[in-house]
C-alpha cells in the first residue's frame, strides 16, 4: 500500500505563499508520502492554480517524491503543447512525473476550447496516441481526424522511458475498458464513493483478465477527500463546505465519497478503499492542509494496510 498526498493548489488572488508551500513539500518528503498530485479545473467558483505549472513549482521544492496530475482533461488540450509540456516537466525533475488523464465527460464547455462535443472520444483517443507517438519516436507521422504531421521531431523525449506511467480516470464501464487498452494504470475520483470505486475495480479487473495483461502490473490508485478532526460532525461541516467552493453547489454524493470524522473514522474508511482495490491512496485535505498532512500520516497512515 503507498500513499500519496494533494498538492495545494487552491489560493485566491494574492493568496500564495511561496515558502509555506516549500515548507508543505518538505514536510511531506520528510513523512514519506509516495508522490503528490494536482487536479485540473479550468472554470470554476473555486480558486485553482493550474497544474503543469503547480507541478512544475513543486519539482523545484522536492528532491524524491512523485508528481502527478489526476487528471488532465486531456481532450481540452492540443496533445502536441501537452506532451512538449510533460516531456520538459519530467526532464527538470529527473523522472518523477506521473500523468493521469481523462474525458471530462460529456458534460464539459466544449465550445470554449472550440471542441465538437459530438467527437470528444474519438478525440481524446487520437490525442493519447499522438503523445505515445511524440514521446518515443523519432519522427511523427499521423494523418488523423484531428491531428495531422509529417515526419516530425520532438525532443528532448522524457526522461522516464518510453514515457511516464499514465493513468486513465473515468466511471463509466466504456472508459474504464478503454483504460486497459491503453493506459498504465487506473486512478478513481475523489467525487466517486467507495461503494462505486469497488464496482469500478471489478470492470478494471475483468478487462484485465480478459485482456491477459497481469493485475500486478496495471496499479490502481483512489483520491479521496478527508478531514481529520476529534469533533466528526465539525470535520464533516467543514469538508462540506469546502466541496460546496469546489464544485459550486452541494452535491450529496460527493459529499457522501469524503471521509470525515475522527482519525478512528478515517481509519475505517481509508481501509474500506484499500479493500476495494487501491493500491495508493491520495489524501487531499481541503482546509488546513499541512495540519491535515500530519495528522493523516501520524493517526491513520500506520493502521491501514
Amino acid at each position: 500500500m503507498k500513499f500519496a498526498i494533494a498538492i495545494p493548489q487552491f489560493y485566491a488572488d494574492s493568496e500564495f505563499d511561496p515558502a509555506a508551500f516549500r515548507g508543505y513539500f518538505a514536510r511531506a518528503e520528510e513523512l514519506g508520502f509516495d508522490s503528490a498530485w494536482a487536479q485540473e479545473g479550468m472554470f470554476g467558483p473555486g480558486p485553482q492554480l493550474g497544474p503543469i505549472e503547480t507541478m512544475t513549482y513543486a519539482a523545484a521544492c522536492t528532491q524524491r517524491i512523485r508528481l502527478g496530475c489526476s487528471v488532465f482533461v486531456s481532450t481540452l488540450h492540443s496533445p502536441v503543447h501537452l506532451a512538449k509540456s510533460i516531456s520538459t516537466l519530467d526532464q527538470l525533475s529527473r523522472g518523477r512525473i506521473e500523468v493521469g488523464v481523462g474525458t471530462g465527460g460529456k458534460n464539459r464547455p466544449f465550445a470554449a476550447f472550440g471542441v465538437d462535443p459530438a467527437r470528444y472520444v474519438t478525440r481524446f483517443t487520437e490525442g493519447i496516441t499522438l503523445m505515445k507517438a511524440l514521446w518515443t519516436e523519432p519522427e511523427v507521422t499521423l494523418d488523423g481526424e484531428f491531428w495531422q504531421l509529417k515526419d516530425a521531431p520532438m525532443e528532448p523525449k522524457p526522461f522516464q522511458k518510453p514515457y511516464p506511467p499514465l493513468w486513465f480516470g473515468g466511471a463509466s464501464e466504456p472508459a474504464l475498458r478503454r483504460a486497459v487498452r491503453l493506459g498504465d494504470g487506473f486512478f478513481g475520483a475523489g467525487s466517486t464513493p467507495t461503494t462505486a470505486f469497488t464496482e469500478q475495480v471489478k470492470i478494471v479487473r475483468d478487462a484485465l483478465a480478459q485482456a491477459a495483461r497481469p493485475a500486478e502490473d496495471f496499479p490502481i490508485a483512489k483520491r479521496v477527500y478527508f478531514a481529520i478532526d476529534e469533533d466528526a460532525g465539525r470535520a464533516r461541516r467543514r469538508v462540506n463546505a469546502a466541496l460546496e467552493v469546489i464544485y459550486g453547489r452541494r452535491v450529496p454524493a460527493i459529499e457522501a465519497a469524503a471521509v470525515a470524522g475522527t482519525a478512528a473514522d478515517c481509519v475505517r474508511e481509508l481501509q474500506q478503499v484499500a479493500t476495494a482495490g487501491a493500491e495508493l491512496i491520495l489524501g487531499n485535505p481541503l482546509f488546513d492542509q499541512r495540519e491535515q498532512m500530519e495528522r493523516l500520516a501520524a493517526d491513520v497512515i500506520p493502521q491501514v494496510g
